[in-house]
């Protein structure tokens, strides 16, 4: 051993270097390395039908999947076969297609199945509605041995209420419920309400991967990975399918987004992908000609003056519907970086026949594209940019504003359930996330859309900052519960805005002068 003393003022600073004593290998660590040699067990099955003949009645089953991006239609498959199985609780973020679907559910997105949606009305399913963000650290929590966490989403709505019933009884709405929703305990935290939800613990997982190789790790493919990540590291058994089964040591370990030692058991993917909405770029699409809409269209109004909302460099996330319409109305030279909740930030425009790809979705199960500079990842890490307060702006449709900012946007009860979606998770950090609430100005009823208070269950309580209809714009004052119009759009009048709002508002002191 040699010893080296540095004298600094004040102190001694001292290196120590050894020469160590080398010893012959001994056998047993000569033995270990000559095992780790050999090649490993694999993992791999040859048949789905053998692969899930360990799911058992009464199971609690992680599907993965998004739209129909990631969803292991070949594992489901071969679970049909089987006759004995029932009871199965279900847990996934889509309700499945058309007329598939799965018997009890833990659901984050039920959109786009009317026939769940029915069975669910006439009391017939049972449906536990969780907010998209909520649902996917519920699953990730229990793989990280997390029985219980606190979040911001759904606090002061009917999530935390448990007002949203699992079941109807037989008949639907107008018989009363069978079995009601679960009420959540409340904290604060720094001043902000937090709401306490539990881990959801899995018996089977189900996932779809890109490249998986003979011990089990998984790669996927752009936004088939979604929910596939949390699912995977939180069930009891994992059986992956793999679009393609690799040699060990072909995958880089930079690359490998599941490792190994959450995989149970691998089988070749059989089914073929598919796209449940295939959206083409405008011009490219033979019915492009019937679906240009005239300029006048409120939708294209609305669109056009929440674009100009948008700065520069910002982070971005755009709702369902008419939201989508926004990129088309940004200034020259403004460039965003548009995020969806299943996983991309750097979101491109709809693809060319040429360019279609079916897992490259966006949030509303569209084909997009990605743009130079785009990075992929799972549904837990989207939404914790989310929560977290890294999206600059929030623009999405609502059903209903109140003046305080309170929204509306996902149930009518006893006649639709649109589902929750992420919109509880993007509402759910206003002082960090400018929140615009987009919409017609009235139902098609004619009823006002902006409220004294939402009489729909909340989607976030005091979480709009703006709301623009086809009417005007009102800015809100989220703290002290009032609403300011800023402007009216183009034809309107003070006199339509004041008839059609079922609320007070106060005029911007720009506005007033400029009436004056």
């Amino acid at each position: 051993m040699m010893m080296l003393a540095i004298r600094r003022p004040g102190r001694v600073l001292i290196s120590v270097a050894f020469r160590p004593k080398l010893s012959p290998i001994s056998a047993g660590w000569a033995r270990l390395c000559s095992l780790n040699t050999q090649a490993p067990k694999s993992k791999v099955w040859t048949s789905a039908d053998e692969a899930v003949k360990d799911v058992r009645p009464g199971d609690t089953l992680l599907c993965g999947g998004f739209g129909l991006a990631g969803v292991p239609d070949t594992l489901l498959g071969a679970l049909v076969k089987r006759e004995d199985i029932s009871r199965l609780t279900a847990v996934s973020n889509n309700a499945g297609a058309g007329d598939s679907g799965l018997g009890a559910f833990i659901c984050g997105l039920r959109r786009g199945n009317k026939t769940f949606e029915a069975l669910y009305l006439e009391g017939r399913i049972s449906l536990e509605l969780c907010p998209q963000g909520t649902l996917v650290e519920r699953l990730r929590a229990h793989g990280a041995g997390i029985p219980a966490f606190y979040t911001p989403t759904g606090a002061s709505t009917a999530v935390e209420d448990g007002a949203i019933p699992v079941r109807y009884n037989e008949g639907g709405f107008a018989n009363g419920v069978m079995i009601p929703g679960v009420e959540k305990e409340s904290r604060e935290f720094n001043g902000r309400k937090y709401i306490m939800e539990t881990a959801i613990p899995g018996d089977v997982a189900f996932i779809r991967a890109w490249k998986v190789d003979e011990v089990g790790n998984c790669v996927f493919r752009y936004t088939q990975n979604n929910f596939g990540t949390a699912m995977a590291k939180n069930a009891k058994l994992t059986i992956v399918e793999a679009d393609q089964i690799v040699p060990i040591g072909s995958l880089s370990p930079n690359a490998i987004h599941v490792p190994g030692i959450y995989v149970d058991r691998i089988v070749l993917a059989t089914e073929p992908k598919r796209i449940e909405k295939v959206t083409l770029a405008k011009g490219d699409s033979k019915e492009a000609a019937g679906a240009n809409v005239a300029a006048s269209d409120h939708r294209y109004r609305i669109a056009r003056r929440a674009a100009k909302e948008i700065r520069d460099g910002y982070y971005v996330n755009l709702g369902i519907g008419m939201p989508t319409l926004v990129p088309e109305h940004l200034p020259p030279g403004v460039r965003v970086w548009l995020q969806s909740e299943n996983g991309i930030l750097g979101m491109g425009p709809y693809p060319t026949e040429e360019q279609l790809d079916p897992d490259i979705i966006n949030a509303g199960k569209e084909t997009v594209t990605l743009l130079p500079g785009a990075s992929i990842f799972d549904s837990s890490e989207s939404f914790a940019m989310i929560r977290g307060g890294h999206i600059d702006v929030a623009i999405l449709g609502a059903m209903q504003v109140s003046q305080a900012g309170d929204i509306a946007n996902f149930m009518i009860p006893g006649k639709l359930v649109k589902g929750i979606g992420g919109a509880m998770d993007l509402v759910s950090n206003p002082d960090k996330t400018k929140v615009i609430a987009v919409m017609e100005h009235c139902a098609k009823d004619g009823s006002p859309k902006i409220l004294k208070q939402c009489n729909l269950p909340l989607t976030g309580a005091r979480a709009v900052s703006q709301i623009i209809t086809e009417l005007a714009v009102f800015n809100v004052d989220r703290e002290n519960g009032e609403l300011e119009l800023t402007e009216l759009q183009e034809g309107a009048t003070l006199e339509e805005v004041k008839a059609k709002t079922s609320c007070e508002f106060r005029l911007s002191p720009g506005f007033a002068r400029a009436m004056h």
